[in-house]
């Protein structure tokens, strides 16, 4: 059975044991996390599709790392001023273990 989620303003296609990398959540590590914005839930039976959610339907997870992903580097330049700067940048990320689709 898969489900499609949203969190962060983003949406996730999982399913139950899958380990996904979404936007920072308050929740400690090892605490569990319920998402009730699902979209779709659905198999080769059976299909559920929200208009834009499905009410009682529920994802459930475990909190396995809150992380930093790796560096990304920006330049600005602008041409002909002698202008250039580099910078970087390290987005959080929560890592959650999907257990229950239901």
């Amino acid at each position: 059975m898969i489900a499609i989620i949203k969190t962060g303003g983003k949406q996730y296609k999982v399913a139950s044991g899958d380990k996904i990398k979404i936007e920072k959540l308050d929740i400690e590590e090892g605490g569990k996390v319920v998402f009730d914005e699902v979209l779709f839930v659905g198999d080769e039976k059976d299909v559920e599709v929200g208009t834009p959610f499905i009410s009682g339907k529920k994802v459930t997870g475990k909190v396995l790392t809150q992380a930093r992903h790796k560096k990304v580097w920006g330049i600005k330049h602008k041409s002909k001023k002698r202008y250039k700067l580099k910078f970087g940048h390290k987005q959080y990320y929560t890592e959650v273990e999907i257990d229950k689709i239901g």
